[in-house]
């Protein structure tokens, strides 16, 4: 069996200019500059490309609850869930930066019944998150994520 070596350390950035250029400022001071969008509370979410092998990096408002974080995946109302959302479901182990700390983390989508106790908190934090739900045919997903034992950087 062939071992893959993950590249957690130089993921692919997002392609719109205005999202790539929010990951780099997050990123170079450390959340300074990026944490806070429009007011919110974002991660930085790298996973893995089931398809090429490599790390993306995406930008996604959360909530907290405890240790655990709680991301949706909204990929602003599409039909399709979001290519990083879809990658979880290959691999589930990710890296997480909330600010200054990265960590690794283990992402599962949640139970009908975690949906209903989180996603009422998460449209008060970003209440389009209730029109992108409205204008899709598919239950927009949320995402729990777990940290897992393992050095923070």
């Amino acid at each position: 069996m062939q071992t893959i070596t993950v590249d957690w350390d130089h993921p692919a950035d997002p392609a719109p200019e205005l999202a790539r250029h929010h990951v780099r400022d997050y990123v170079h001071t450390g959340g300074i500059d990026g944490h806070l969008w429009h007011g919110v509370p974002t991660l930085l979410i790298t996973t893995l490309d089931r398809a090429t092998g490599r790390t993306h990096r995406t930008p996604l408002i959360y909530a907290e609850d405890g240790d655990r974080l709680v991301v949706v995946a909204a990929g602003w109302g599409a039909r399709r869930h979001p290519a990083w959302y879809r990658n979880l479901t290959s691999h589930a182990e990710v890296r997480v930066q909330v600010g200054p700390v990265v960590r690794p983390a283990s992402a599962r989508r949640a139970t009908a019944e975690e949906r209903e106790v989180y996603w009422p908190a998460l449209a008060a934090l970003w209440p389009a998150f209730d029109d992108y739900q409205e204008h899709t045919d598919r239950v927009i997903p949320l995402v729990i994520l777990d940290p897992v034992p393992g050095p923070r950087h």
